[in-house]
């Protein structure tokens, strides 16, 4: 490592020693020739001669001002101007002083607009809401993929995880010509799909098919990337095939192929492993087929991934997964695009947990210890259909299907101790679940333009069916100690049924009172929800050696409705730096819960409330904005909370509902902004977001002092906020034209308050979270990349009643990771990670390293590569938590994926091109 580190030096001192490189600064400011007016958020840059590559660039301010800082090799560069509606200026400029004054310049209006669009090549063009990028301009790898391009553009982020920002806001779709490309996974794409294929990059404001369609603002805090292919590329095969094998009968494998012929798109992927990565693997999912931007885990060990169902959220899972996505145009008035999915998985984890539970007057300690297996199959399946019948008429359809079936088997043992740690009661669970899910889901919208002003009529139908059934096996005995002993045993089986059945629509009009600025939106929604959930408990008949004996205690049958009917008025104003929208509704809802054992706990309720929501978004200049939103929800109860029955399918958690609660209504606020500095690559961006809850629905558990048997019920508080900001600030200072260093400053503070009940009294607790990130990178391009970083997480609890103790939690998180590409063709990554959390309970690891290592050759011209992977290279990995709330404290520790080496080699492929020709130049590879 010390002579790696020395040829780096001495390669360093080599290059200095040589380098002839002139600083300049050009400056200048622009005018319309016609108007004689400043022309504000024109590009100007500048491009080597002999091969046109960009060396620098930047955006005219309002008084049409710009300055242009860089340094080069070269004597002359040819210098650009470029203004959408202008005839583009070009001048080739000596290099000869530092300092060099244009003066005035002044661009003629060119009246062939459409052709200037098409032909324009300069590196930034800013429309009204729409940012793009011409690709051939940001110079790359050969080999580079589309997220290796993504971040060399101004003010675009991607960080470790391939999670996409753009001046701080996150890009939560990706297309590719306008159309899906695989689902909505960004990360798929952008690691999938090289460079040399796509033109230009054109970010906006996510919207759905509808809203583009109409002319609406869109989402404007998530962003959709477009990428456009060059015609000649659209035409073709590539793709990749890769495997590997490891220590401890470790694997992975994992394919893609995609077919291109114009408007046809056709990709297949499959994969599998046994390192815990969602249906491809550690390497290839991450580096290939890209990561879940939203992964939820449940109780049971299974997990989601997009919507995706697999096992073993914790533990070691072993998965494989197979994938098709189509998309086309069907005649002139068609574009379709679907994808299915199959995805199977099986995990096995076991944890521990240590719990402190904090009375008014009291504390009680409960040790868990459990086991899981889950396996689970499933299949989902995705249409959608976009019609226009003529410019003014659209219709979109699009259908969803899925099937899912689960197996668990689940074991555990917990002991409840009292505060002088006498053993108060323990039990044990054995229970094997068979789980079956089916939901269909279909949305239908219809929008109608009418004139020029930016009228239109929308109806939009959503429809969802939704079937689960379940066969739970389930053994246990709780044992209660002290001065009234009590067992209870059961041996029982519970047949479940969960149907939900969902309906709504809702009916759109805009009304235009200044053309295409001033709006006045009429909207009514209508939805009906009706769930039937029914379980039906037997214990096993000794006589009959089957379950016949029914448990009406331990068995639901349960029909709920809810309704809503909710009229709205609004407001929208757009303008050129001005977006603001005003939205009030009055919604009223009826919830009505029909308990078919028990009658006597049926309810019925009406609820009338105001909802209402603001928006703004105001643009000071393409470098810098601000926006704000405000919104009023309510929302009902949980049917489990609506229930008065009383709950004892645990015997040591009782719980009991309570109809008389009412829907909670929340008003959330959130603000920002967003600035980055072109041409000083400077970016800082805040933002500030509260909320403040009425009537909050919060849990009220009564311990009994002797059984430590907690029942349950629920009630309604006032009190609970929460707020935070959080900032970050970037700086790219480039040192010469290979070498630059990038500083990331991150900070986020929040506070919330929550009321809550302990043994009958009400208190508020309240946290604070301070979280500060650091990071500093140094890239020498084709040589090496070092990006250390170093996070703290600080937190303090502090309560309103002198039984709770306050409390101060702190911990560190630093890294490093770390590339380097010499000699030519080989590729060396690290990621190191050092992990502290001194608040950790005894007997569980506080600190531990993390280092992952991969050794990479390319081979076969580039088309192989060959790799050695090492993961948890110090074989330390644990994930050991520790978790506070208003009333316990919690360590656990399960199952880790533990070191493993693995020896893989993938291939490449690429027939992309108008006539199929094979380009060596575009294949790429993704480590």
């Amino acid at each position: 490592m010390k002579k790696l580190l020395l040829v780096f030096v001495i390669l360093f001192a080599i290059q200095s020693s040589f380098s002839q490189e002139k600083s300049f600064e050009i400056t200048g400011t622009l005018k319309a020739e016609d108007t004689n007016f400043p022309l504000e958020s024109a590009t100007v840059y500048l491009e080597r001669v002999k091969d046109s590559t960009i060396v620098t660039y930047t955006i005219s301010d309002k008084d049409g001002k710009f300055k242009l800082e860089s340094s080069t090799y070269d004597k002359s560069l040819n210098f650009y101007v470029s203004y959408v509606g202008y005839q583009t200026y070009f001048k080739q400029i000596a290099i000869d002083k530092e300092t060099i004054d244009l003066s005035t310049i002044s661009l003629q209006l060119d009246n062939q607009l459409d052709e200037v669009l098409i032909k324009s090549t300069a590196p930034i063009t800013i429309k009204k809401d729409t940012l793009e990028f011409n690709v051939k301009s940001f110079k790359t790898q050969k080999d580079a993929n589309v997220e290796d391009l993504l971040k060399q553009l101004p003010g675009v982020e991607v960080d470790d995880e391939g999670n996409i920002t753009v001046n701080g806001k996150p890009v939560n779709k990706i297309l590719v010509n306008g159309k899906p490309f695989f689902g909505d996974d960004p990360t798929i794409t952008t690691k999938n799909l090289t460079k040399d294929i796509i033109e230009k990059i054109q970010i906006v404001d996510t919207k759905t098919k509808s809203e583009a369609f109409s002319g609406e603002a869109g989402d404007t805090e998530n962003k959709t990337i477009n990428l456009t292919i060059k015609e000649e590329n659209n035409k073709g095969i590539f793709g990749r095939v890769a495997a590997g094998a490891g220590t401890d009968k470790r694997y992975e494998y994992a394919g893609m192929i995609n077919f291109f012929d114009n408007d046809r798109r056709i990709s297949v992927l499959a994969g599998g492993n046994n390192i815990n990565s969602p249906g491809f693997s550690f390497g290839e999912l991450s580096k290939m087929f890209g990561n879940a931007r939203s992964v939820y885990f449940n109780s049971n060990g299974s997990f989601s991934f997009d919507g995706r169902s697999f096992g073993g959220g914790q533990g070691i899972t072993t998965s494989r997964s197979t994938g098709l996505n189509y998309a086309d145009v069907i005649g002139e008035t068609v574009d379709i695009s679907a994808d299915y999915f199959n995805s199977f998985s099986n995990s096995e984890n076991e944890t521990s947990t240590e719990r402190e539970t904090i009375l008014a007057d009291s504390r009680f300690f409960t040790n868990s210890r459990s086991r899981s297996d889950n396996e689970t199959d499933s299949h989902t399946a995705n249409m959608e259909f976009e019609i226009e019948t003529d410019s003014t008429f659209q219709i979109t359809i699009e259908p969803s299907f899925s099937y899912s079936k689960t197996r668990t088997l689940y074991k555990s043992n917990d002991e409840t101790l009292d505060e002088d740690l006498v053993l108060t009661n323990q039990s044990s669970v054995n229970s094997t679940v068979e789980r079956y899910a089916r939901e269909f889901s279909t949305d239908v919208s219809a929008t109608k333009r009418f004139g020029s002003k930016g009228a239109f009529i929308r109806a939009e139908i959503q429809t969802n069916v939704s079937k689960q059934e379940s066969d739970d096996f389930l053994n246990s005995i709780a044992e209660i100690f002290g001065t009234e002993p009590e067992t209870i045993d059961r041996n029982q089986f519970t047949d479940g049924i969960n149907d939900s059945y969902g309906f709504s629509t809702e009916f759109t009009y805009r009304l235009p009172i200044i053309t295409k600025k001033f709006f006045l939106n009429f909207e009514y929604l209508y939805s009906r929800d009706k769930d039937k959930n029914r379980e039906s408990t037997y214990d096993f008949n000794e006589g009959a050696q089957d379950f016949t004996d029914f448990n009406t205690a331990l068995s639901t049958d349960f029909e709920y409705t809810d309704s809503r009917s909710v009229p709205s008025f609004g407001a929208t104003y757009r303008g050129e730096k001005l977006y603001t929208r005003f939205d009030i509704g009055y919604n009223i809802r009826n919830l009505e819960n029909n308990d078919l054992l028990r009658p006597q706990f049926n309810v019925e309720r009406q609820f009338k409330n105001i909802e209402a929501s603001y928006r703004l978004n105001y643009r000071f200049s393409p470098k810098a904005s601000i926006y704000g939103s405000y919104w009023l929800r309510n929302n009902p109860p949980a049917l489990r909370q609506l229930q008065a029955f009383t709950d004892v399918s645990n015997p040591l958690s009782i719980i009991i509902g309570n109809p008389n609660l009412e829907p909670s209504n929340r008003h959330s606020f959130y603000a920002g902004y967003n600035g980055f500095d072109w041409q000083k690559r400077t970016g800082f961006y805040a933002n500030f977001n509260a909320s403040f809850t009425k009537n909050q629905v919060v849990s009220k558990t009564v311990v009994d002092p002797e059984s430590l048997v907690r029942t349950t019920t629920y009630e309604n508080v006032d009190g609970n906020y929460n707020y935070g900001v959080s900032g970050n600030y970037s700086k790219e200072i480039k040192l010469d034209t290979l070498r630059s260093v990038k500083l990331n400053l991150r900070a986020r503070f929040n506070q919330s308050k929550n009321i809550n009940f302990n043994n009958d009294v009400k208190y508020a607790s309240k946290m604070n979270t301070v979280s500060p990130r650091l990071g500093i990178d140094f890239i020498w391009t084709k040589v090496m990349e070092i990006k250390p970083y170093y996070e703290l997480n600080i937190s303090n609890n502090s309560y309103d009643i002198e039984a709770f103790e306050d409390r101060n939690f702190i911990s560190h998180n630093a890294g490093l990771r770390t590339a380097t590409f010499l000699p030519e063709k080989f590729e060396w990554r690290n990621d190191i990670n050092f992990n502290y959390n001194p608040n950790v309970a005894d007997g569980f690891q506080k600190s531990a390293w993390f280092w992952n290592s991969t050794l990479s050759y390319s081979l076969l011209k580039d088309k192989g590569l060959i790799s050695l992977k090492v993961y948890d290279l110090l074989d330390q990995n644990t994930n050991a938590r520790r978790v506070a709330t208003q009333d316990y404290i919690q360590d656990s520790q399960s199952t880790v994926l533990r070191q493993y080496f693995m020896l893989g080699f993938s291939y490449k492929f690429n027939s992309l091109g108008s006539k199929g020709e094979t380009n060596d130049s575009d294949f790429f590879y993704f480590d």
